[in-house]
């Protein structure tokens, strides 16, 4: 039986797009229409101190959708709460003034579904 489809099969190991930063790096897959990326921190990463002065912002707001993988993460608003990211905890993160940082010894790394395209990008 033959099918008019295709279908996309990739890896983050041979990702499109590589972008590194102190204690971290985002690895950035096209597939289909959507963009995807895996996010890995070591120990010690903080946004506002390692992707911030990148971007040229003190905080991040960018809107996220993703998943924990391994770790753990705090994701503290400007002007609102402070919120834990556990392994295998779903999230979504508004577009909202944000800091964020790797709680602990272990690296932290997520997939994220929304929000990886603009993410780490360097200020034109």
């Amino acid at each position: 039986m033959q099918h008019d489809f295709d279908v996309d099969l990739r890896r983050f190991e041979s990702p499109d797009e590589l972008r590194t930063f102190p204690k971290g790096r985002l690895e950035i897959v096209r597939i289909g229409s959507r963009v995807v990326a895996r996010a890995s921190y070591e120990p010690g990463w903080k946004w506002s101190e390692h992707v911030g002065p990148i971007v040229g912002s003190e905080w991040c707001d960018l809107e996220h959708v993703g998943m924990v993988l391994s770790g753990t993460a705090t994701c503290a608003f400007r002007d609102g709460p402070t919120i834990e990211l556990v392994e295998g905890s779903l999230f979504w993160i508004p577009a909202t003034p944000h800091d964020s940082w790797v709680v602990g010894d272990r690296p932290y790394v997520s997939l994220h579904l929304m929000g990886a395209d603009e993410y780490a990008r360097p200020m034109d």
